[in-house]
């Protein structure tokens, strides 16, 4: 590894930061977008229940904008149950925005990364090329120089689309895994305000 680096020279550092930060992303977005911690299967049906058992006690509202995201927009239409439907519809909507915006967090990164990397082994390209036309001279050409140039130039061009590559990968991955939830819970919502106006039956 040291050797690779040592070859590569120093533009392959900021793709070596860019790599750490892209793995630390792919990580954290694998793990916070799952169903389970997003939108759990039960949790109409338990929210639906508790409503009719209890109404709506200040408990539930806690939990549930404690909880999972899909469980943030039912506190927010379940806190607005007997207002109107135009002022529920706008308190889900505002509940949805700011879900949708935190499941998207980072993913902005992370194709910026993947936009980015190519360029990055680019710059290291460049450089590499540089020095190679720097090592020449009119008595010739140093071996050592012109190695270590190209080095340089093919190594930071591999580094930066081996980075590139699975990071657009899961960044579109994960945009469509976002788009998927955001309309799983956008009918979740719709099922939660017709239960709880009489409208249908769970």
């Amino acid at each position: 590894m040291f050797a690779l680096i040592e070859a590569a020279g120093w533009p392959i550092w900021p793709l070596l930061l860019a790599s750490v930060i892209a793995l630390a992303i792919i990580g954290e977005r694998a793990w916070s977008l799952r169903s389970s911690i997003v939108a759990p299967k039960d949790l109409l049906n338990q929210v639906v229940q508790e409503f009719r058992q209890q109404g709506v006690t200040p408990p539930l509202l806690v939990r549930l904008a404690g909880g999972s995201p899909l469980g943030q927009i039912f506190a927010a239409g379940i806190k607005n149950a007997k207002s109107s439907p135009q002022i529920m519809k706008e308190a889900l909507d505002d509940a949805g925005r700011a879900v949708a915006h935190e499941l998207e967090r980072f993913l902005t990164t992370l194709g910026t990364l993947a936009s980015i990397s190519p360029l990055l082994g680019l710059l290291g390209t460049v450089i590499g090329m540089i020095e190679i036309f720097g090592s020449q001279a009119p008595s010739g050409s140093n071996p050592i120089v012109l190695a270590h140039g190209i080095s340089v130039a093919l190594y930071n061009t591999a580094m930066g689309i081996i980075v590139a590559i699975p990071s657009m990968i899961f960044y579109r991955h994960f945009r469509s895994r976002v788009d998927s939830l955001i309309v799983e819970m956008e009918s979740q919502a719709v099922l939660l305000v017709e239960i709880l106006r009489g409208e249908r039956q769970n």
